[in-house]
């Protein structure tokens, strides 16, 4: 070997060794990470277990605590993403394969360590609990740790795999419960979090959790659990709570008998065969139209009772909640079944899905034009959809808690989507202006203008670049570093509110709620739609 050989040999070993050495380690109760240094310089560790692989006889059991490891174990690769079709065409994950192992979270901290620990978050992602995972760029933990705040996201059980019941498992369960893996899974994720937080320079007595949709469900679930209360701090819902008829808990004698109706169904009765069936069949013949029905289950164990009883019993966490839900969760479309939002078709409508109630549902959701009927589909849609359950989680709450409570509705409308991707131009009712110029006659009217479920994602996470498919203007930044700044201030105090935001006010246990609209400009206004949602109360415990 030449000396010019051997000096760029050393050269290249010593370059090595000082990359090597950027990259940041932690110890962790079984072992050591070496997780990633972004160029923000946050530090980020990937696909770290938080329990055993949840396969072979594991499957359909409580998470089990990871097991040791020796030497330095990589985390610089998201974990494989949980069993699931898909369902939902805005999901884009990073993680790079489905497995049913998949219990992994990501983990995102400054890299200077603060002197005092720093407040954490731990974020439940959405999709119905039958798709989602940790690694979507929307849920990126990267703009919370810049300010300040340990970040975890976590992948959970989904479908067949993280709620199924059945006989065979209550019995062999040293709870006597069965069902509620997936939400087992995000408890097992905040043990390990509060368990080993503190190597990250995150205080583990300051743990926030959070999430949207399926995931804000889960904030409720967790608030409830006996399993989970106590190790919190704090609670945000985007959109949505474990209470009737979103997505409520059923007792566990009717998921048993859910379970084995899809066993009949496949011809598989015995508990080791069906643990035998490989992963993608069973995704396969769970998927199946009306094969099974993914919900949650009173187990006694998890879930004692509904959450909606244990919140009304003040039995849940006693910690500061800030919930909400989008100005137009879903389009008058889905209350109208395809007819036109004309004002006979809506009051058709209403008589035939309200019967005896209809004449109220008239007078609080009127339809007298054909805009009107517009505005009120979409509100009946969305209040019966998911924003009454997240109104009466908050109403709740702040009733029998002397923990402040904070309520919003997120009104900033998405941008158009980017030309190249084909986007059309929003035009008159009747028809849509296509790029040519052209009008498309009978066309539905447009949707109502405003926030869609789950496009506030990556407005209050902060990540509004990380979505390429908009057309993003300083207007959304604006409203995007608003709510951001907000959920930062909850997060570390409690409190929302903060020097530069308009001040949002607490609900107090009686009277009409304070709601905080998040838009480009925040403001605070009184509750205005209360009485539809004391009518959906009354008509959703009528029909228990």
């Amino acid at each position: 070997m030449t000396k010019k050989h051997l000096f760029l040999t050393l050269l290249l070993q010593l370059s090595l060794v000082v990359t090597a050495q950027k990259n940041p380690q932690v110890k962790v109760e079984q072992g050591t990470l070496e997780g990633i240094l972004l160029p923000s310089g946050i530090q980020n560790y990937r696909g770290v277990p938080f329990a055993e692989p949840p396969v072979d006889d594991l499957r359909w059991k409580a998470p089990q605590a990871p097991k040791k490891w020796n030497g330095i174990r990589k985390a610089d690769k998201f974990g494989s993403n949980a069993m699931q079709k898909p369902v939902f065409g805005d999901m884009s994950f990073r993680a790079p394969s489905m497995s049913e192992d998949c219990l992994y979270l990501n983990i995102w901290t400054p890299a200077k360590k603060a002197i005092e620990k720093l407040p954490v978050l731990v974020y439940f992602y959405g999709g119905g609990f039958v798709a989602g995972d940790g690694s979507e760029n929307r849920y990126d933990g990267e703009s919370l740790a810049e300010k300040g705040i340990v970040t975890v996201t976590l992948n959970y059980r989904l479908g067949i795999f993280g709620f199924f019941s059945h006989p065979e498992l209550t019995k062999e369960s040293p709870n006597h419960a069965s069902g509620n893996y997936g939400l087992l899974d995000q408890n097992a994720a905040l043990v390990w979090v509060k368990k080993n937080i503190a190597a990250f320079g995150g205080d583990p007595n300051k743990i926030t959790i959070a999430g949207e949709s399926a995931g804000s469900i889960s904030v409720s679930a967790q608030m409830a659990s006996p399993l989970s209360k106590n190790l919190i701090a704090g609670a945000i819902g985007q959109s949505g709570a474990m209470i009737n008829p979103t997505l409520d808990a059923v007792p566990l004698a009717d998921a048993e008998k859910n379970g084995v109706a899809f066993a009949s169904k496949i011809n598989v009765s015995e508990l080791l065969k069906l643990r035998a069936i490989p992963a993608e069949q069973l995704l396969e013949e769970a998927s199946k139209p009306g094969a099974f029905n993914t919900r949650a289950t009173v187990d006694g164990y998890f879930l004692p009772k509904l959450p909606s009883a244990i919140f009304a019993a003040g039995e849940q966490a006693k910690v500061p909640l800030l919930a909400g839900w989008t100005s137009a969760e879903i389009p008058y479309q889905a209350f109208m079944y395809g007819q036109y939002p004309n004002p006979e078709n809506y009051k058709k409508r209403v008589e035939d899905t309200y019967k005896d109630k209809a004449a109220e549902v008239l007078k609080l959701y009127p339809g007298n034009t054909e805009q009107e009927v517009i505005e009120c589909a979409t509100a009946l849609a969305s209040d019966n959809f998911i924003v009454y359950s997240t109104w009466k989680w908050l109403d709740q709450h702040r009733k029998v808690t002397k923990q402040p409570t904070y309520a919003y509705i997120f009104s900033k409308a998405r941008p158009l989507m980017k030309s190249e991707l084909g986007n059309a131009k929003a035009g008159l009712a009747g028809g849509i202006i296509k790029d040519d110029g052209k009008k498309e006659e009978n066309k539905m009217p447009e949707q109502l203008k405003g926030a869609a479920h789950a496009s506030d994602i990556e407005y209050m996470l902060g990540n509004l670049a990380s979505n390429p498919v908009y057309e993003w203007t300083a207007d959304d930044y604006k409203a995007s570093q608003i709510s951001e700044d907000y959920i930062a201030n909850f997060i570390k105090t409690g409190n929302p509110n903060g020097k530069g935001l308009s001040d949002w006010p607490v609900s107090k246990p009686e009277g009409d709620m304070n709601l905080m609209i998040l838009d480009v400009t925040s403001k605070s206004v009184k509750e205005p739609n209360r009485d539809r949602y004391l009518f959906l109360d009354g008509y959703y415990n009528m029909k228990k």
